[in-house]
């Protein structure tokens, strides 16, 4: 067995997971400079590039796509299992990497993180933001969070938020310049803050309800975001009509800086899940992390009754 090749293999799952000496020397909490030479290593003793480079891209030789198909694999369930061996001894530890869009963390992810802090000292989170729908599973994530409409079947989930609606707010300054909207239809007439897919580069038509179906409506504004809080921020500064979670928008509104409107058009939206592939809940920092999720889940469902 060669051990040093075998001590390198990390490296070579990282940059093939991240297509990037930076990214993955970042992650590794190494220099490019260690990372370049560890490729090279593996690279000398087997006799074959793994990585084909650019100025701009990286990308996977046929050899080096075969042995991260057989190492990362491998690797994975010898972490997860000396991560269970460790487990055993009451101590879950480990790097628990989710991807999750911002919202996630003020509607969900906040107090989860706060309460295992104390309690898991052993288990780092990272939060990985991202608007996109990523497969976490080739890129590397434990677990993700997003709508539970938006989760393949094949995924195990656990429910983060009870659901809430999708709502429509603009701050009364821009009420007053401009009037309430009285029927989705009047929407044409105002300035929408729309939102850009970001991975079709399309825009999001809004969901609303009326004469009791579903209608999607395209909208048209002055300002163009990827993201809920950055249209929350624009609302609160009058520049047009916003389309968010309630649960984002719930003190704006109780402090007066935002109004509702159209709110018998609202949808109702599922709420948000953690997802994760089935074998990944054996790994004890993940089921730290579900644990605590759902302790703090029982609790404010105890508390709205």
């Amino acid at each position: 067995m060669d051990r040093d090749l075998i001590s390198h293999l990390p490296v070579i799952i990282a940059v093939a997971r991240r297509r990037s000496f930076a990214a993955a020397a970042s992650e590794l909490g190494l220099t490019p400079s260690a990372v370049s030479h560890a490729i090279r290593f593996v690279e000398e003793r087997i006799g074959q590039p793994l990585f084909a480079r650019t100025t701009r891209s990286v990308s996977l030789t046929e050899a080096g796509e075969a042995l991260v198909a057989t190492a990362g694999p491998a690797l994975q369930d010898i972490g997860d299992r000396l991560e269970r061996i460790r487990a055993a001894k009451g101590r879950p530890s480990g790097l628990l990497r989710i991807n999750a869009p911002r919202l996630a963390l003020p509607l969900a992810l906040t107090p989860i993180l706060a309460a295992m802090a104390p309690r898991y000292p052993d288990v780092s989170v990272e939060i990985f933001s991202d608007e996109r729908m990523t497969d976490i599973v080739g890129e590397g994530f434990d677990a993700g969070v997003r709508l539970g409409e938006m989760i393949a079947q094949d995924m195990v989930t656990v429910r983060l938020t009870p659901p809430f609606r999708a709502i429509i707010v603009a701050s009364p300054d821009y009420i007053g310049r401009h009037g309430r909207p009285r029927t989705p239809a009047d929407l044409a007439s105002h300035n929408c803050i729309g939102y850009r897919l970001i991975r079709s580069q399309g825009f999001y038509r809004w969901d609303l309800m009326e004469n009791g179906k579903d209608i999607s409506i395209e909208t048209r504004g002055s300002a163009i975001v990827t993201e809920s809080h950055s249209a929350l921020e624009l609302a609160r500064a009058g520049v047009g009509l916003a389309y968010l979670f309630e649960p984002l928008a719930r003190e704006d509104i109780a402090a007066g800086r935002l109004v509702q409107v159209l709110a018998h058009h609202a949808v109702e939206e599922p709420g948000l899940f953690l997802y994760f592939p089935r074998r990944a809940a054996l790994a004890p920092k993940l089921r730290a992390f579900i644990d605590t999720a759902q302790e703090l889940t029982r609790t404010a469902s105890r508390k709205r009754r």
